[in-house]
Protein backbone atom coordinates (compact mmCIF):
# COMPACT_ATOMS: atom_id res chain seq x y z
CA UNK A 1 0.00 0.00 0.00
CA UNK A 2 1.45 3.15 -1.23
CA UNK A 3 1.78 6.51 0.80
CA UNK A 4 -1.29 8.18 -0.76
CA UNK A 5 -3.24 4.71 -0.03
CA UNK A 6 -2.58 5.25 3.55
CA UNK A 7 -3.46 8.72 4.03
CA UNK A 8 -6.20 7.92 2.47
CA UNK A 9 -7.57 5.79 5.11
CA UNK A 10 -6.75 8.60 7.82
CA UNK A 11 -9.62 10.70 9.17
CA UNK A 12 -9.44 14.47 8.56
CA UNK A 13 -8.52 15.24 12.03
CA UNK A 14 -5.44 12.74 12.01
CA UNK A 15 -4.09 14.35 9.14
CA UNK A 16 -4.53 17.73 10.26
CA UNK A 17 -2.39 16.82 13.71
CA UNK A 18 -0.05 14.82 11.64
CA UNK A 19 -0.02 18.00 8.93
CA UNK A 20 0.90 20.38 12.05
CA UNK A 21 3.14 18.33 14.21
CA UNK A 22 5.41 17.86 11.09
CA UNK A 23 5.50 21.59 11.22
CA UNK A 24 6.10 22.13 14.65
CA UNK A 25 9.05 19.54 14.30
CA UNK A 26 10.17 22.17 11.27
CA UNK A 27 9.79 25.01 12.80
CA UNK A 28 11.82 23.66 15.98
CA UNK A 29 15.24 22.06 13.72
CA UNK A 30 14.86 25.19 11.98
CA UNK A 31 14.63 28.09 14.04
CA UNK A 32 16.19 26.83 17.30
CA UNK A 33 16.44 30.53 18.24
CA UNK A 34 13.30 31.92 17.00
CA UNK A 35 11.53 33.95 19.67
CA UNK A 36 8.61 31.56 20.73
CA UNK A 37 11.10 28.82 20.91
CA UNK A 38 13.63 31.04 23.46
CA UNK A 39 10.67 31.98 25.60
CA UNK A 40 9.33 28.32 25.95
CA UNK A 41 12.95 26.75 26.85
CA UNK A 42 13.05 29.88 29.32
CA UNK A 43 10.08 29.34 31.18
CA UNK A 44 11.12 25.24 31.18
CA UNK A 45 14.26 25.52 32.79
CA UNK A 46 12.31 27.68 35.29
CA UNK A 47 9.98 25.98 36.04
CA UNK A 48 12.10 22.62 36.06
CA UNK A 49 14.97 24.88 38.43
CA UNK A 50 11.50 25.65 40.63
CA UNK A 51 10.22 22.54 41.22
CA UNK A 52 14.01 20.82 41.44
CA UNK A 53 14.55 23.96 44.40
CA UNK A 54 11.57 23.02 45.84
CA UNK A 55 12.15 19.08 46.31
CA UNK A 56 15.51 20.01 47.49
CA UNK A 57 13.92 22.24 50.32
CA UNK A 58 11.33 19.39 51.04
CA UNK A 59 13.78 17.23 51.75
CA UNK A 60 15.93 19.28 54.40
CA UNK A 61 12.40 20.33 55.80
CA UNK A 62 11.39 16.89 56.60
CA UNK A 63 14.90 15.88 57.90
CA UNK A 64 14.17 19.43 60.25
CA UNK A 65 11.18 17.46 61.35
CA UNK A 66 12.46 13.84 61.55
CA UNK A 67 10.82 12.35 58.44
CA UNK A 68 12.73 10.42 55.78
CA UNK A 69 11.64 10.34 51.77
CA UNK A 70 13.03 9.39 48.75
CA UNK A 71 14.10 12.54 45.97
CA UNK A 72 11.44 10.74 44.01
CA UNK A 73 8.94 11.28 46.45
CA UNK A 74 10.12 15.00 47.15
CA UNK A 75 9.26 15.32 43.48
CA UNK A 76 5.82 13.66 43.75
CA UNK A 77 5.32 15.98 46.71
CA UNK A 78 6.12 19.18 44.99
CA UNK A 79 4.34 18.27 41.62
CA UNK A 80 1.06 17.44 43.75
CA UNK A 81 1.02 20.55 45.61
CA UNK A 82 1.56 23.35 42.84
CA UNK A 83 -0.80 21.29 40.89
CA UNK A 84 -3.09 21.98 43.67
CA UNK A 85 -3.95 18.30 43.78
CA UNK A 86 -3.45 17.69 47.45
CA UNK A 87 -3.38 13.80 47.82
CA UNK A 88 -2.46 14.30 51.59
CA UNK A 89 -0.62 11.86 51.85
CA UNK A 90 3.26 13.23 52.57
CA UNK A 91 2.50 16.63 54.35
CA UNK A 92 4.54 18.42 57.23
CA UNK A 93 4.04 18.80 60.62
CA UNK A 94 5.30 21.83 62.33
CA UNK A 95 3.99 25.11 61.24
CA UNK A 96 7.43 26.06 59.28
CA UNK A 97 6.71 23.47 56.87
CA UNK A 98 3.08 24.30 56.28
CA UNK A 99 4.39 28.14 55.82
CA UNK A 100 6.19 26.22 53.17
CA UNK A 101 3.77 24.16 51.64
CA UNK A 102 1.51 27.41 51.39
CA UNK A 103 4.60 28.73 49.23
CA UNK A 104 4.57 26.14 47.27
CA UNK A 105 1.13 26.28 46.50
CA UNK A 106 1.24 30.09 45.34
CA UNK A 107 3.64 29.37 43.26
CA UNK A 108 2.16 26.07 41.47
CA UNK A 109 -1.35 28.32 40.97
CA UNK A 110 1.22 31.36 39.29
CA UNK A 111 3.42 29.11 37.28
CA UNK A 112 0.99 26.05 36.42
CA UNK A 113 -2.50 27.44 36.46
CA UNK A 114 -1.83 31.04 34.72
CA UNK A 115 1.83 31.13 33.15
CA UNK A 116 1.59 27.37 31.75
CA UNK A 117 -1.68 27.69 29.85
CA UNK A 118 -1.29 31.35 28.47
CA UNK A 119 2.39 30.26 27.39
CA UNK A 120 0.85 27.18 25.78
CA UNK A 121 -1.86 29.44 24.16
CA UNK A 122 0.61 31.35 22.87
CA UNK A 123 3.12 29.17 21.62
CA UNK A 124 1.02 26.83 20.27
CA UNK A 125 -2.70 26.87 20.12
CA UNK A 126 -2.70 30.76 18.21
CA UNK A 127 -0.37 29.33 16.05
CA UNK A 128 -2.24 26.36 15.07
CA UNK A 129 -5.50 28.40 14.90
CA UNK A 130 -3.44 31.00 12.42
CA UNK A 131 -2.43 28.27 10.24
CA UNK A 132 -5.33 26.75 10.32
CA UNK A 133 -6.79 30.07 9.61
CA UNK A 134 -4.41 31.33 6.99
CA UNK A 135 -4.62 27.59 5.05
CA UNK A 136 -8.38 28.88 4.32
CA UNK A 137 -7.75 32.47 3.06
CA UNK A 138 -7.72 32.59 -0.53
CA UNK A 139 -4.06 34.51 -1.59
CA UNK A 140 -4.73 34.43 -5.30
CA UNK A 141 -7.79 34.76 -8.16
CA UNK A 142 -8.29 32.08 -11.30
CA UNK A 143 -6.21 32.71 -14.68
CA UNK A 144 -9.36 32.78 -16.66
CA UNK A 145 -10.51 36.30 -14.75
CA UNK A 146 -9.53 39.49 -16.78
CA UNK A 147 -10.64 43.24 -16.94
CA UNK A 148 -10.97 43.01 -13.22
CA UNK A 149 -10.62 45.81 -10.97
CA UNK A 150 -8.09 45.50 -7.93
CA UNK A 151 -8.52 47.19 -4.54
CA UNK A 152 -5.99 47.88 -1.63
CA UNK A 153 -8.57 48.98 1.27
CA UNK A 154 -12.25 48.56 2.31
CA UNK A 155 -12.84 52.18 3.41
CA UNK A 156 -16.01 53.84 2.23
CA UNK A 157 -15.13 54.90 -1.04
CA UNK A 158 -14.70 51.49 -1.61
CA UNK A 159 -18.08 50.18 0.27
CA UNK A 160 -19.56 51.99 -2.30
CA UNK A 161 -17.62 51.58 -5.27
CA UNK A 162 -17.97 47.13 -5.35
CA UNK A 163 -21.76 47.73 -5.62
CA UNK A 164 -20.98 49.69 -9.30
CA UNK A 165 -18.82 46.99 -10.18
CA UNK A 166 -21.14 44.54 -9.52
CA UNK A 167 -23.87 46.42 -11.51
CA UNK A 168 -22.16 46.76 -14.16
CA UNK A 169 -20.47 42.92 -14.53
CA UNK A 170 -16.96 44.10 -13.68
CA UNK A 171 -14.95 41.24 -11.57
CA UNK A 172 -13.02 42.78 -8.74
CA UNK A 173 -10.61 41.65 -6.35
CA UNK A 174 -9.96 43.38 -2.59
CA UNK A 175 -6.04 42.87 -1.49
CA UNK A 176 -5.78 43.42 1.98
CA UNK A 177 -2.69 42.62 4.01
CA UNK A 178 -4.24 41.76 7.41
CA UNK A 179 -5.70 38.37 7.58
CA UNK A 180 -8.77 38.99 9.96
CA UNK A 181 -10.20 41.53 7.01
CA UNK A 182 -9.72 39.04 4.64
CA UNK A 183 -11.49 35.80 6.76
CA UNK A 184 -14.05 39.30 7.88
CA UNK A 185 -14.59 40.32 3.98
CA UNK A 186 -15.08 36.70 2.74
CA UNK A 187 -17.58 35.33 5.25
CA UNK A 188 -19.67 38.98 4.05
CA UNK A 189 -19.38 37.93 0.49
CA UNK A 190 -16.91 40.06 -0.50
CA UNK A 191 -14.11 39.41 -2.94
CA UNK A 192 -10.70 39.16 -1.00
CA UNK A 193 -7.10 37.72 -1.06
CA UNK A 194 -3.88 38.28 1.20
CA UNK A 195 -0.82 39.73 0.46
CA UNK A 196 0.98 42.12 1.12
CA UNK A 197 1.24 45.50 -0.71
CA UNK A 198 4.61 46.12 -1.33
CA UNK A 199 5.13 42.25 -2.70
CA UNK A 200 5.27 41.86 -6.57
CA UNK A 201 4.58 38.59 -5.86
CA UNK A 202 0.76 39.74 -4.30
CA UNK A 203 -0.28 41.61 -8.11
CA UNK A 204 1.21 38.55 -10.00
CA UNK A 205 -1.76 36.67 -7.91
CA UNK A 206 -3.51 39.06 -8.51
CA UNK A 207 -3.68 39.12 -12.09
CA UNK A 208 -2.44 42.78 -12.30
CA UNK A 209 -0.65 41.88 -16.24
CA UNK A 210 -4.88 41.72 -17.24
CA UNK A 211 -6.67 43.67 -14.89
CA UNK A 212 -8.11 46.52 -16.20
CA UNK A 213 -7.65 49.10 -13.38
CA UNK A 214 -5.86 48.91 -9.88
CA UNK A 215 -7.42 51.48 -7.44
CA UNK A 216 -5.45 52.25 -3.88
CA UNK A 217 -7.29 54.28 -1.84
CA UNK A 218 -4.89 53.93 1.19
CA UNK A 219 -2.64 57.26 3.18
CA UNK A 220 -0.38 58.61 0.20
CA UNK A 221 2.90 57.13 1.47
CA UNK A 222 1.01 53.35 1.15
CA UNK A 223 -0.81 54.49 -1.84
CA UNK A 224 3.12 55.36 -3.21
CA UNK A 225 4.22 52.19 -2.46
CA UNK A 226 1.04 50.23 -4.10
CA UNK A 227 2.16 51.64 -7.42
CA UNK A 228 5.35 51.63 -7.58
CA UNK A 229 5.26 47.90 -7.00
CA UNK A 230 2.22 47.22 -9.37
CA UNK A 231 3.98 49.08 -11.87
CA UNK A 232 7.19 47.24 -11.89
CA UNK A 233 5.07 44.39 -12.52
CA UNK A 234 3.06 45.66 -15.48
CA UNK A 235 3.12 48.81 -17.25
CA UNK A 236 -0.33 48.58 -19.15
CA UNK A 237 -2.79 48.51 -16.50
CA UNK A 238 -4.40 51.32 -15.17
CA UNK A 239 -3.51 52.39 -11.98
CA UNK A 240 -5.25 54.81 -10.27
CA UNK A 241 -4.44 56.47 -6.47
CA UNK A 242 -6.25 59.05 -4.33
CA UNK A 243 -3.96 62.08 -2.66
CA UNK A 244 -4.50 63.54 0.53
CA UNK A 245 -1.56 66.32 0.02
CA UNK A 246 -0.75 68.22 -2.85
CA UNK A 247 3.00 67.47 -2.70
CA UNK A 248 1.94 63.33 -2.97
CA UNK A 249 0.70 63.94 -6.69
CA UNK A 250 3.58 64.65 -8.01
CA UNK A 251 5.16 61.12 -6.69
CA UNK A 252 2.29 59.25 -7.29
CA UNK A 253 2.32 60.44 -10.56
CA UNK A 254 6.51 59.46 -10.56
CA UNK A 255 5.76 56.59 -9.23
CA UNK A 256 4.15 54.90 -12.10
CA UNK A 257 0.84 56.53 -11.29
CA UNK A 258 -1.65 57.01 -14.47
CA UNK A 259 -4.04 59.36 -12.21
CA UNK A 260 -4.33 60.76 -9.04
CA UNK A 261 -7.86 61.79 -7.41
CA UNK A 262 -7.68 64.57 -4.83
CA UNK A 263 -11.24 63.94 -3.38
CA UNK A 264 -11.10 66.96 -1.30
CA UNK A 265 -11.04 69.23 -3.58
CA UNK A 266 -13.37 67.26 -5.66
CA UNK A 267 -16.06 67.35 -2.83
CA UNK A 268 -15.33 70.93 -2.25
CA UNK A 269 -15.75 71.79 -5.27
CA UNK A 270 -19.11 70.13 -5.24
CA UNK A 271 -20.35 72.00 -2.39
CA UNK A 272 -19.11 75.27 -3.52
CA UNK A 273 -21.10 74.83 -6.54
CA UNK A 274 -24.23 74.29 -4.75
CA UNK A 275 -23.98 77.64 -3.09
CA UNK A 276 -26.65 80.32 -3.50
CA UNK A 277 -24.72 83.69 -4.82
CA UNK A 278 -22.68 85.15 -7.45
CA UNK A 279 -22.58 86.85 -10.47
CA UNK A 280 -24.33 84.07 -13.14
CA UNK A 281 -27.57 83.00 -12.91
CA UNK A 282 -26.46 79.50 -13.37
CA UNK A 283 -23.89 77.33 -12.26
CA UNK A 284 -22.42 74.27 -14.00
CA UNK A 285 -22.25 71.20 -11.75
CA UNK A 286 -20.94 69.34 -14.42
CA UNK A 287 -20.67 67.79 -18.47
CA UNK A 288 -20.85 65.00 -20.10
CA UNK A 289 -19.10 65.64 -23.40
CA UNK A 290 -21.32 68.34 -24.85
CA UNK A 291 -23.69 68.44 -22.49
CA UNK A 292 -23.21 70.76 -19.71
CA UNK A 293 -25.59 70.31 -16.35
CA UNK A 294 -26.42 73.34 -14.05
CA UNK A 295 -28.35 74.13 -11.20
CA UNK A 296 -30.47 77.70 -10.60
CA UNK A 297 -32.36 79.08 -7.27
CA UNK A 298 -35.44 79.60 -9.01
CA UNK A 299 -36.22 82.68 -7.08
CA UNK A 300 -34.02 84.56 -8.81
CA UNK A 301 -36.09 83.76 -12.50
CA UNK A 302 -38.65 84.52 -13.92
CA UNK A 303 -40.51 81.08 -13.94
CA UNK A 304 -41.77 81.69 -10.53
CA UNK A 305 -45.27 80.55 -10.45
CA UNK A 306 -45.21 78.42 -14.49
CA UNK A 307 -46.39 75.16 -14.59
CA UNK A 308 -43.54 72.97 -15.64
CA UNK A 309 -44.71 72.68 -19.79
CA UNK A 310 -45.04 76.23 -19.62
CA UNK A 311 -42.06 76.88 -18.59
CA UNK A 312 -40.27 73.95 -20.69
CA UNK A 313 -41.59 75.92 -24.08
CA UNK A 314 -40.29 79.22 -22.92
CA UNK A 315 -36.49 77.57 -22.96
CA UNK A 316 -34.15 76.09 -24.87
CA UNK A 317 -32.59 74.04 -21.99
CA UNK A 318 -34.24 70.84 -20.43
CA UNK A 319 -35.09 71.77 -16.93
CA UNK A 320 -34.96 68.27 -16.10
CA UNK A 321 -36.47 68.89 -12.10
CA UNK A 322 -37.08 70.09 -8.93
CA UNK A 323 -35.04 70.26 -5.89
CA UNK A 324 -36.61 70.85 -2.74
CA UNK A 325 -35.61 70.18 1.12
CA UNK A 326 -33.63 67.48 -0.40
CA UNK A 327 -35.69 65.94 -2.37
CA UNK A 328 -35.40 65.59 -6.10
CA UNK A 329 -38.55 65.28 -8.67
CA UNK A 330 -38.36 64.68 -12.37
CA UNK A 331 -40.37 67.53 -14.28
CA UNK A 332 -43.74 66.43 -14.36
CA UNK A 333 -46.75 67.99 -16.43
CA UNK A 334 -48.55 68.95 -12.81
CA UNK A 335 -45.48 70.49 -11.68
CA UNK A 336 -44.86 74.10 -10.90
CA UNK A 337 -41.71 76.48 -10.54
CA UNK A 338 -41.80 77.53 -6.38
CA UNK A 339 -39.59 80.25 -5.02
CA UNK A 340 -37.87 77.50 -2.74
CA UNK A 341 -36.51 75.34 -5.32
CA UNK A 342 -33.65 74.79 -7.31
CA UNK A 343 -34.10 74.14 -11.10
CA UNK A 344 -31.67 71.30 -12.56
CA UNK A 345 -30.86 72.42 -16.18
CA UNK A 346 -29.05 70.60 -18.88
CA UNK A 347 -28.48 71.89 -22.32
CA UNK A 348 -25.24 73.26 -24.63
CA UNK A 349 -23.05 75.85 -23.01
CA UNK A 350 -24.44 78.34 -25.47
CA UNK A 351 -28.50 77.62 -24.09
CA UNK A 352 -27.41 78.40 -21.03
CA UNK A 353 -26.03 81.75 -21.58
CA UNK A 354 -28.93 82.37 -23.33
CA UNK A 355 -31.06 81.03 -20.48
CA UNK A 356 -28.99 83.82 -18.27
CA UNK A 357 -29.65 86.50 -20.17
CA UNK A 358 -33.38 85.87 -20.91
CA UNK A 359 -34.63 84.52 -17.12
CA UNK A 360 -33.09 86.58 -14.21
CA UNK A 361 -35.29 88.63 -12.55
CA UNK A 362 -34.96 92.40 -13.58
CA UNK A 363 -35.54 93.83 -10.34
CA UNK A 364 -33.17 91.11 -8.43
CA UNK A 365 -30.09 92.68 -6.17
CA UNK A 366 -26.60 90.95 -5.82
CA UNK A 367 -26.31 89.11 -3.14
CA UNK A 368 -23.95 90.36 -0.69
CA UNK A 369 -23.67 88.53 2.33
CA UNK A 370 -21.02 85.78 2.81
CA UNK A 371 -21.19 82.03 2.79
CA UNK A 372 -20.94 80.44 6.03
CA UNK A 373 -18.71 77.38 6.19
CA UNK A 374 -18.60 75.22 9.34
CA UNK A 375 -15.27 73.74 9.90
CA UNK A 376 -11.95 75.10 8.93
CA UNK A 377 -10.17 71.41 8.14
CA UNK A 378 -8.71 70.55 4.51
CA UNK A 379 -12.29 70.24 2.99
CA UNK A 380 -13.46 73.97 4.75
CA UNK A 381 -10.84 75.57 3.22
CA UNK A 382 -10.81 73.72 0.18
CA UNK A 383 -14.93 75.28 -0.30
CA UNK A 384 -13.78 78.34 0.57
CA UNK A 385 -11.32 78.76 -2.34
CA UNK A 386 -13.48 77.32 -4.70
CA UNK A 387 -16.26 80.25 -3.30
CA UNK A 388 -13.62 82.55 -4.31
CA UNK A 389 -13.55 81.76 -7.52
CA UNK A 390 -17.09 81.93 -7.89
CA UNK A 391 -17.13 85.65 -6.88
CA UNK A 392 -18.53 84.76 -3.36
CA UNK A 393 -17.87 85.80 -0.54
CA UNK A 394 -17.76 83.68 2.70
CA UNK A 395 -16.90 83.19 6.62
CA UNK A 396 -15.49 80.07 7.90
CA UNK A 397 -16.56 79.15 12.15
CA UNK A 398 -13.43 76.98 12.97
CA UNK A 399 -13.04 75.62 16.96
CA UNK A 400 -9.75 74.85 16.54
CA UNK A 401 -7.04 78.23 17.55
CA UNK A 402 -4.27 77.53 15.49
CA UNK A 403 -6.54 77.49 12.39
CA UNK A 404 -8.21 80.33 12.99
CA UNK A 405 -4.96 82.56 13.34
CA UNK A 406 -4.06 85.26 10.81
CA UNK A 407 -7.25 85.10 9.03
CA UNK A 408 -10.26 87.87 8.88
CA UNK A 409 -12.47 85.69 7.37
CA UNK A 410 -12.34 82.48 10.66
CA UNK A 411 -14.35 83.22 13.25
CA UNK A 412 -12.89 81.03 16.09
CA UNK A 413 -15.77 79.38 18.37
CA UNK A 414 -17.43 75.99 18.27
CA UNK A 415 -20.43 75.78 15.61
CA UNK A 416 -22.29 74.58 18.42
CA UNK A 417 -22.50 77.48 20.16
CA UNK A 418 -25.24 79.93 19.06
CA UNK A 419 -23.71 83.01 19.29
CA UNK A 420 -20.57 82.09 17.65
CA UNK A 421 -22.88 81.30 14.50
CA UNK A 422 -24.99 84.65 15.00
CA UNK A 423 -20.91 86.16 15.09
CA UNK A 424 -20.70 84.49 12.56
CA UNK A 425 -23.59 85.93 10.53
CA UNK A 426 -26.03 83.20 10.19
CA UNK A 427 -28.63 85.47 10.45
CA UNK A 428 -28.23 86.93 7.10
CA UNK A 429 -26.24 84.32 5.11
CA UNK A 430 -28.20 82.73 2.23
CA UNK A 431 -26.30 79.51 2.59
CA UNK A 432 -24.13 77.33 5.30
CA UNK A 433 -21.74 74.55 4.32
CA UNK A 434 -21.76 71.76 6.67
CA UNK A 435 -18.08 70.16 6.22
CA UNK A 436 -16.79 68.49 9.53
CA UNK A 437 -15.63 64.71 8.33
CA UNK A 438 -18.14 63.42 11.77
CA UNK A 439 -21.70 62.24 10.03
CA UNK A 440 -23.00 62.31 13.93
CA UNK A 441 -21.51 65.90 14.25
CA UNK A 442 -23.30 67.14 11.17
CA UNK A 443 -26.55 65.88 11.32
CA UNK A 444 -26.56 68.02 15.03
CA UNK A 445 -25.35 71.19 13.35
CA UNK A 446 -27.44 70.71 10.26
CA UNK A 447 -30.78 71.00 13.39
CA UNK A 448 -29.04 73.41 14.97
CA UNK A 449 -29.07 75.63 11.85
CA UNK A 450 -32.49 74.75 10.75
CA UNK A 451 -33.58 75.64 13.98
CA UNK A 452 -31.70 79.18 13.84
CA UNK A 453 -32.77 79.79 10.03
CA UNK A 454 -35.60 78.00 8.42
CA UNK A 455 -34.97 79.47 5.10
CA UNK A 456 -31.70 79.15 4.93
CA UNK A 457 -29.90 76.95 2.13
CA UNK A 458 -27.97 74.13 3.91
CA UNK A 459 -25.38 72.11 2.34
CA UNK A 460 -23.74 69.06 3.83
CA UNK A 461 -20.58 66.98 3.87
CA UNK A 462 -21.51 62.79 4.20
CA UNK A 463 -18.44 60.89 4.80
CA UNK A 464 -21.02 57.58 4.40
CA UNK A 465 -23.82 57.13 2.67
CA UNK A 466 -25.61 55.65 5.25
CA UNK A 467 -26.04 59.00 6.55
CA UNK A 468 -27.56 60.73 3.74
CA UNK A 469 -30.80 59.86 4.73
CA UNK A 470 -30.37 60.94 8.16
CA UNK A 471 -29.09 64.00 7.10
CA UNK A 472 -32.19 65.23 4.71
CA UNK A 473 -34.51 64.31 7.52
CA UNK A 474 -32.40 66.67 9.76
CA UNK A 475 -33.29 69.55 7.12
CA UNK A 476 -29.85 69.65 4.91
CA UNK A 477 -31.03 70.81 1.49
CA UNK A 478 -28.20 68.79 -0.41
CA UNK A 479 -25.74 66.13 0.89
CA UNK A 480 -22.58 65.54 -0.96
CA UNK A 481 -21.53 62.12 -0.77
CA UNK A 482 -17.21 61.73 -0.08
CA UNK A 483 -17.72 58.25 -0.49
CA UNK A 484 -20.07 58.41 -3.37
CA UNK A 485 -18.31 60.72 -5.22
CA UNK A 486 -15.16 58.89 -4.71
CA UNK A 487 -16.58 55.74 -5.75
CA UNK A 488 -18.14 57.69 -9.01
CA UNK A 489 -15.04 59.26 -9.65
CA UNK A 490 -13.35 55.61 -9.50
CA UNK A 491 -15.70 54.02 -11.92
CA UNK A 492 -15.77 57.00 -14.64
CA UNK A 493 -12.11 55.86 -15.02
CA UNK A 494 -12.62 52.37 -16.22
CA UNK A 495 -14.45 54.00 -19.15
CA UNK A 496 -17.41 51.55 -19.44
CA UNK A 497 -19.87 54.53 -18.80
CA UNK A 498 -19.94 57.95 -17.99
CA UNK A 499 -21.52 58.58 -15.06
CA UNK A 500 -21.91 62.36 -13.07
CA UNK A 501 -23.11 62.60 -9.41
CA UNK A 502 -24.90 65.92 -9.09
CA UNK A 503 -26.12 65.21 -5.57
CA UNK A 504 -26.50 61.88 -3.50
CA UNK A 505 -28.74 59.82 -4.95
CA UNK A 506 -29.09 61.17 -7.91
CA UNK A 507 -26.88 60.37 -11.20
CA UNK A 508 -26.42 61.60 -14.28
CA UNK A 509 -25.34 58.55 -16.47
CA UNK A 510 -24.78 57.47 -19.99
CA UNK A 511 -25.36 54.55 -22.10
CA UNK A 512 -26.11 53.09 -25.69
CA UNK A 513 -29.78 53.43 -27.02
CA UNK A 514 -30.75 49.62 -26.43
CA UNK A 515 -31.59 47.71 -29.50
CA UNK A 516 -35.18 47.78 -28.87
CA UNK A 517 -35.67 51.16 -28.40
CA UNK A 518 -33.83 51.69 -31.49
CA UNK A 519 -36.34 53.46 -33.79
CA UNK A 520 -38.84 54.41 -31.63
CA UNK A 521 -39.57 58.11 -30.37
CA UNK A 522 -39.05 59.40 -26.72
CA UNK A 523 -42.70 59.10 -25.68
CA UNK A 524 -43.03 55.38 -27.36
CA UNK A 525 -39.98 54.35 -25.69
CA UNK A 526 -41.74 55.96 -22.01
CA UNK A 527 -38.51 55.19 -20.28
CA UNK A 528 -39.62 58.09 -17.53
CA UNK A 529 -42.42 56.07 -16.47
CA UNK A 530 -40.89 52.69 -16.53
CA UNK A 531 -37.80 53.40 -15.11
CA UNK A 532 -38.34 57.00 -13.27
CA UNK A 533 -35.19 58.33 -15.54
CA UNK A 534 -35.58 60.74 -17.41
CA UNK A 535 -33.70 61.31 -21.47
CA UNK A 536 -31.91 65.07 -21.16
CA UNK A 537 -29.49 64.27 -24.35
CA UNK A 538 -28.92 61.93 -27.35
CA UNK A 539 -25.11 61.49 -29.25
CA UNK A 540 -24.47 60.56 -32.30
CA UNK A 541 -22.34 60.82 -34.87
CA UNK A 542 -23.31 64.68 -35.86
CA UNK A 543 -22.98 65.93 -31.91
CA UNK A 544 -25.35 65.99 -28.89
CA UNK A 545 -28.66 66.94 -28.95
CA UNK A 546 -29.76 68.44 -26.07
CA UNK A 547 -33.53 69.07 -24.73
CA UNK A 548 -34.53 66.44 -27.28
CA UNK A 549 -38.55 66.82 -27.78
CA UNK A 550 -40.96 63.82 -27.08
CA UNK A 551 -41.56 62.86 -30.74
CA UNK A 552 -37.16 62.88 -30.93
CA UNK A 553 -36.49 59.20 -32.80
CA UNK A 554 -34.05 57.34 -30.80
CA UNK A 555 -31.25 56.45 -33.09
CA UNK A 556 -29.50 52.45 -33.44
CA UNK A 557 -25.92 53.82 -33.12
CA UNK A 558 -26.23 56.79 -30.81
CA UNK A 559 -25.66 57.03 -26.54
CA UNK A 560 -28.59 58.37 -24.75
CA UNK A 561 -27.83 61.17 -21.43
CA UNK A 562 -29.76 60.27 -18.94
CA UNK A 563 -30.36 61.24 -14.99
CA UNK A 564 -32.08 59.54 -12.75
CA UNK A 565 -31.50 57.76 -9.16
CA UNK A 566 -29.67 54.86 -9.05
CA UNK A 567 -32.45 52.87 -8.03
CA UNK A 568 -33.80 54.33 -11.40
CA UNK A 569 -30.42 53.54 -13.15
CA UNK A 570 -30.47 49.88 -12.03
CA UNK A 571 -33.83 50.00 -13.12
CA UNK A 572 -33.18 50.99 -16.67
CA UNK A 573 -30.54 48.35 -16.90
CA UNK A 574 -32.41 45.14 -15.54
CA UNK A 575 -35.00 45.78 -18.39
CA UNK A 576 -32.76 46.88 -21.11
CA UNK A 577 -29.08 46.33 -20.91
CA UNK A 578 -29.22 42.73 -22.26
CA UNK A 579 -30.82 43.30 -25.34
Amino acid sequence: MNSQESNGNKPPWALSFQKYFLQLLKRASAKLIDRNSRALLRFIVTLGILVTSFSIIFQLLMAYEGQKYSFISGFYWTLSTMSTLGYGDISFVTDLGRLYSILVLLSGIIYMLILLPFTFIELFYEPWMESRAASRVRRTIADEIHDHVILTFYDPVIRALIPKLVQFDYAYILVLPELDDVLRLNDKGINAIHGELNDPDTFIRAGVARAAMVATTRSDIINTSVVFTARGVTDKTLIIATAREETSTDVLKLAGCNRVLDLTHLIAEALARRAIGGDKLTHIVGRIDDLVIAEVDAARTSLVGQGYNEAQRATSVSIVGFWARGNFEIGQQESVVEPNTVLLLAGSTAQLREFDTNFKCSGEAPVTTSVLIIGGGRVGRATAVSLQRRGIDYVIVEQLEKRARGSDKVIHGSASDRGVLQRAGIDHAPTVIITPRDDETNIYLTILCRLLRPDIQIICRSTFEESVASLHRAGCDIVMSYSSMGSNSLFNLLQRSDLLMIAEGLDVFKTPVPKELAGKTIAEANIRQRTKCSIIGIDNHEGTVTNPSPDTVLPLDGDLVMVGTPSGESEFLKLFQSS
